[in-house]
């Protein structure tokens, strides 16, 4: 496990000079965007004569990069950004509500909170602990200037239901591997029983900011971006007011909670999301994850029945802590190279077809209207996610999930590390999920949810007027009938970047000599091994084209007339 910051317990801290009675605590947010089941912010108001709520606007993040392939900064799509904006307004109209207020500063925020600590005579300073590896590094630096200043520090683990330093510890220094080895190991969270504070009458007042420039929470605009048409913005509105009115909602449908069961619901569903849609607000802390499962677990005791892990709905939250767990315990778990538990596979670097995949051009329309949902809503379903993700990698294109990890990472909302990079090792079948067979059919599984193809056409209007026999397949399509429908296949819409029955049978070929050679040298494959398989499959690749042209060329010149 990599070294890590450790989280305090509620009531301790590293510092051995206990904060002056009447003094003054900082409270740093940076995910925990909300004023219910704050710990950090709990601590921070308890014998405090001036309060100092900070949130840095933080280059890293939010400062535009023309260079990207789309709107937004070298770290995250616009959706994104507008989202944590709508989220810190909210938290700043929160704050004023209970006699505090929001400031907001800008610049590397290390500097920023060291320059604070000093010039606003700070005795205590609060955050929620975070297992990311950019807060990591970040929060080290910052605590040990702040211990080293007598500072005391407080930096509880409130984001997940369980501290993944305790399940790596009770499970003798590494991470569970599998969903119910975890289970086992985390058993119910210590604060399950307890009542959680969800509520507060009153905050300490802001003291003297001195010469530290604050600014209300910027618009998009006050960033350097151009404002998006309202047709791209995502439908989802940021903020703990909202979280905890889409939490109101999915709780009220009791029968529905008790008989929740993933993997099923509707992909396609787009008018109401078949899925509760609670995942941006658990992201950047909204909502607590502690008080979503506490909602559940009293749904559960005044009902009849319900469904369990790994299906139900608190199964969910704990898929949620098990891909916590093992991106804490494992180091380059973010990439494949040095990553003990990914499968070394010679993906190919087919930019091309990345970028037909990113972009929407792929020609397969369920695949391409689940990537514009991306871009313009920055969410789409699970299920809808495995399907693309399968098919750029073993499915289809065989291009390396890394590669589009990062494009999830940019254009989702609800992006999140250790979630994001433990789902694309998954679906690629690098690691926790190894049946590389079984794979999304681009064709048949989106008909089986939506056969009139309503998804498509409201995300590819281009293909509206498709008949529903051709709506998934459009290139099978007769001239005629794609003249009718004002859509010609290969001009107003792509042909297919690939034949799936074709492409399906040469990515499980790959996977299989990957694994074969994975188990051969258990695991300790080296750059030449991968560079030496990847230029087999290459010359494989270049003798399969050339047969499927020919084949091609002699049913043309049978069918012509001589």
């Amino acid at each position: 496990m990599r070294a890590a910051i450790q989280p305090f317990s509620l009531y301790c801290s590293n510092s051995s000079k206990l904060m002056a009675p009447s003094s003054n605590s900082l409270m740093w947010f940076r995910k925990g965007i909300r004023i219910h089941d704050n710990p950090a912010l709990e601590y921070a108001a308890k014998g405090a004569k001036f309060l100092y709520p900070v949130f840095v606007i933080d280059p890293h993040y939010m400062e535009p990069d023309p260079s990207a392939f789309s709107l937004g900064s070298s770290r995250a799509g616009l959706n994104r950004i507008r989202f944590l904006l709508e989220s810190l307004v909210d938290l700043d109209l929160n704050l004023k509500k209970l006699g505090s207020r929001l400031l907001v500063l800008h610049g590397e925020p290390g500097e920023v909170l060291i320059r604070c600590l000093k010039e606003w005579n700070v005795k205590k300073l609060c955050f929620e602990y975070d297992t990311d590896p950019y807060y990591q590094a970040l929060d080290i630096r910052v605590q040990n200037h702040a211990s080293a200043a007598g500072i005391e520090v407080f930096s509880p683990v409130s984001h997940t239901l369980f501290n993944p330093a305790d399940i790596i510890q009770k499970n003798g220094g590494s991470p569970p591997l599998s969903y119910q080895s975890f289970l086992k190991l985390a058993g119910e969270p210590s604060w399950a029983c307890a009542p959680l504070s969800t509520t507060v009458s009153s905050l300490p007042p802001v003291g003297d900011t001195g010469r530290s420039e604050i600014s209300d929470v910027p618009t998009i605009k006050d960033l350097g971006y151009e404002d998006m048409a309202k047709d791209d913005w995502t439908p989802f509105r940021g903020g703990e007011t909202e979280a905890l009115k889409r939490l109101k909602e999915s709780m009220s449908n009791k029968d529905w909670v008790a008989k929740f069961e993933k993997p099923k619901g509707d992909p396609s569903a787009f008018l109401k999301p078949a899925t509760t849609v609670l995942s941006p607000y658990l992201k950047f802390g909204c909502l607590s994850s502690r008080y979503f499962y506490q909602c559940i677990q009293e749904i559960y005791k005044n009902v009849k029945g319900h469904t369990s892990p790994p299906v139900s709905l608190v199964g969910q939250l704990l898929w949620r802590e098990f891909f916590y767990t093992a991106a804490f315990g494992t180091p380059n778990f973010d990439r494949m190279k040095d990553n003990k538990i990914c499968k070394q596979i010679p993906w190919n670097d087919d930019n091309e077809l990345l970028a037909a995949w990113r972009d929407a051009r792929t020609g397969f329309p369920w695949i391409d209207a689940i990537m514009v949902q991306l871009r313009k809503w920055g969410w789409m379903h699970h299920l809808a996610r495995h399907c693309v993700a399968c098919f750029l990698t073993r499915g289809d294109l065989f291009v390396h999930w890394e590669k589009g990890r990062d494009v999830f990472e940019r254009l989702l909302i609800d992006s999140d590390w250790a979630i994001n990079n433990a789902n694309w090792l998954w679906l690629s079948c690098s690691s926790f999920f190894y049946q590389y067979n079984r794979v999304y059919s681009p064709i048949t599984f989106g008909k089986k949810y939506d056969p009139n193809g309503d998804f498509i056409r409201h995300f590819l209007p281009v293909l509206k007027d498709m008949p529903k026999q051709y709506i998934y397949e459009p290139w099978t399509a007769p001239l005629s009938i794609q003249k009718k429908a004002k859509c010609i296949i290969g001009e107003d819409y792509p042909k297919p970047v690939v034949s799936h029955d074709i492409a399906i049978k040469e990515c499980r070929k790959k996977m299989g000599e990957a694994y074969e050679l994975n188990k051969r040298l258990k695991g300790l494959i080296s750059d030449e091994d991968l560079e030496n398989l990847k230029k087999r499959n290459s010359e494989e690749d270049q003798r399969q084209n050339a047969q499927t042209k020919r084949k091609r060329q002699t049913l043309i010149d049978w069918i012509q007339p001589q």
